[in-house]
C-alpha cells in the first residue's frame, strides 16, 4: 500500500503529513495572539470567516520559534473535524512512499519529537520525519482558541 506526504521543511529538516488531511496550502497572513494559550499556539486568522487557530510547529516539536516572514506558508489542517494551520518554513513537494518503508524512529531517551511520528523513510538521500496528526493534536488546548 501507498501513502502520498506533503514535505515540507522546519529548521532544515524534512517532515510529511498524509495529503488527505491537508485542506490547502496558503501564504502567510499575520495571527492574532489570543491570551492564556500554548506557548506553540501563534493565534488565529480569519479563513474566510472561519477563525482557525495556528500552531508555530517548530516550537510545538520542541525548537525554537519560527520567526515568521511573508515567505513563511501555513498548512491547513482538516482532522476529525477540526481545522489547524501549521507554520512551517517552506512547502517542497507531494511524494508517494510505500507503506511498508515507513519506520518506527528508536526513541532516544527523552527525544520530544519521537512523540509525534507516525514514522521515518528514506526519500532519495534524506529521510522524511511523517507526522501523526492525533499525536500533534492530541491533549491540545487549541478549541479554546476556535
Amino acid at each position: 500500500m501507498r501513502c502520498e506526504l506533503i514535505t515540507f521543511g522546519i529548521a532544515d529538516q524534512l517532515f510529511g503529513i498524509d495529503i488527505m488531511t491537508i485542506r490547502e496550502i496558503r501564504a502567510w497572513s499575520p495571527v492574532t495572539r489570543l491570551p492564556r494559550v500554548p506557548e506553540y499556539v501563534a493565534g488565529v486568522v480569519n479563513l474566510r470567516g472561519a477563525v482557525l487557530p495556528v500552531i508555530d510547529l517548530s516550537i510545538r516539536l520542541g525548537w525554537q520559534a519560527t520567526e515568521c516572514t511573508p515567505r513563511n506558508p501555513i498548512i491547513v489542517t482538516e482532522f476529525e473535524g477540526q481545522s489547524r494551520g501549521l507554520i512551517v518554513h517552506d512547502v517542497n513537494d507531494i511524494v508517494s512512499l510505500d507503506a511498508e518503508d515507513l519506520q518506527q524512529p528508536d526513541a532516544v531517551q527523552n527525544d520530544y519529537i519521537t512523540n509525534f511520528l507516525e514514522g521515518v523513510a528514506p526519500l532519495g538521500d534524506d529521510m522524511v520525519m511523517v507526522l501523526d496528526l492525533t499525536k500533534l493534536m492530541a491533549n491540545d488546548e487549541l478549541d479554546l482558541a476556535a
